[in-house]
């Protein structure tokens, strides 16, 4: 009788995706993924969402850094002209493949389980940046007044040429 492991093992989704997205970019083909928009995390502009899905190009030479890390894919990519930071957790991934011959494979979606969500939340609170000001000594003041104009620079400025 085998003994089989009492750990829980994590998804594997994201190997199957980075497989799949090495396989399909070593051959030089675009590969293409379809998300799910209505998987928790997931943040794609939402103007260019039908039925709750979006494919999206995730070829190097058509995103800015992409990072296909161990709980997401995360890359910037332009939408009409404008510049967007992508984010999709693998569960939201529900096919990658080929756009120029259509090899991939379609894939299960995965919601997020209550016990995650709730851990996530909490990772999600920061604490609220804040400002303070900031004494300079009298010495150090009296320096900068006392240098000669040809030293201190100027601010930059842009001037309106119509």
């Amino acid at each position: 009788m085998i003994d089989l492991p009492t750990n829980k093992m994590s998804s594997n989704k994201p190997y199957i995706v980075k497989a799949y997205y090495d396989w399909i970019s070593d051959h030089d083909l675009t590969p293409y993924i379809v998300v799910d928009v209505s998987v928790y995390g997931v943040l794609v502009p939402m103007s260019y969402v039908a039925n709750d899905q979006i494919v999206l190009n995730i070829a190097a030479s058509a995103v800015g850094t992409i990072a296909l890390g161990n709980q997401c894919i995360e890359f910037s990519a332009r939408f009409g002209g404008k510049l967007e930071n992508i984010t999709v957790p693998y569960g939201a991934i529900a096919a990658i493949y080929a756009k120029e011959n259509g090899a991939g494979t379609s894939l299960v979606i995965e919601h997020p389980s209550e016990d995650v969500l709730e851990i996530q939340a909490k990772d999600d609170i920061k604490i609220k940046p804040s400002l303070s000001s900031v004494s300079t000594s009298q010495q150090s003041t009296q320096s900068i007044a006392s240098k000669p104009k040809a030293t201190v620079k100027s601010k930059a400025s842009l001037k309106i040429i119509k």
